[in-house]
């Protein structure tokens, strides 16, 4: 599937189908004493990601047996990095293993080092976000449901920033030098969990999310994707683009700073 033939529409119904379908194999495991196991980066795995991982790669290896993917729970498969899909089957485990209901399920496509189509879904909230070229959805469902025709879509954008901006931040991995960046912008601060910080910005409820600790490209990427289409950006804290496929960094992320439209780009 070449870059100019991509039916984005189809590719983003793909993995909405397959978030949910992720997501209904999540919720069986949640609040219910569900037992973590460290990883030798000593974040946590539980039986739910591992059952939304086998979901997503079965889904993903028949439909797009073409395009390699690359998971947060998977061994990374060896291609160019140019064109891929990268999977988050469980982003939030911490959330998750609180009982919180932040916990999402992120599939999206980079090519050329962007993300070029994402979706997010919250199995525990029933909401899903989709984005893809220069549209954006949030959507609802009833909690459990893995059939796509049940969600109702609205079209979402980010907001214009104004003088005192509302900067999202995360719940469980906040470090004193993002508390800072946020003194020194004069940021209202806003805590939440997992990839759903991008997606608050692409619907306009926030207006930044600064995050200078350690992610992977498997935690931004179809949150990116979602606020890109949205009309936000995410640049490196230096001000440089962000780019995806750093295989050689072991897809580990610098920090950065995402953003809705700022007010001389409205």
């Amino acid at each position: 599937m070449a870059d100019a033939q991509t039916d984005f529409a189809a590719l983003a119904a793909l993995f909405i189908a397959t978030a949910l379908e992720a997501g209904a194999a999540i919720l069986p495991f949640w609040r219910a004493e569900a037992q973590a196991r460290a990883k030798a980066d000593g974040s946590p795995v539980t039986p739910a990601d591992l059952a939304a991982n086998a979901v997503i790669l079965s889904r993903l290896a028949v439909a797009l047996p073409g395009i390699p993917v690359v998971s947060e729970e998977a061994e990374t498969p060896e291609f160019d990095g140019d064109r891929f899909i990268l999977v988050d089957p469980l982003d939030g485990t911490k959330e998750f293993l609180k009982g919180a209901d932040e916990f999402t399920v992120n599939i999206a496509l980079i090519q050329h080092g962007a993300p070029v189509c994402g979706v997010v879904f919250a199995p525990a909230q029933g909401r899903i976000w989709v984005g893809y070229e220069t549209r954006a959805r949030a959507g609802v469902l009833p909690l459990g449901a893995a059939d796509p025709a049940r969600i109702v879509w609205t079209e979402i954008g980010c907001r214009t920033a104004s003088d005192k901006l509302v900067a999202v931040v995360s719940r469980s991995h906040l470090d004193m030098e993002t508390q800072d960046w946020l003194t020194d912008h004069d940021c209202a601060a806003a805590p939440s969990g997992s990839s759903i910080k991008f997606c608050l910005i692409a619907e306009g409820a926030a207006d930044v999310y600064p995050r200078l600790s350690r992610t992977m490209e498997w935690d931004t990427a179809a949150g990116d994707a979602v606020l890109r289409a949205a009309g936000g950006q995410t640049e490196t804290v230096d001000g440089a683009p962000f780019v995806y496929g750093k295989s050689g960094a072991g897809y580990a992320n610098p920090g950065f700073v995402a953003r809705g439209r700022e007010a001389n780009a409205a």
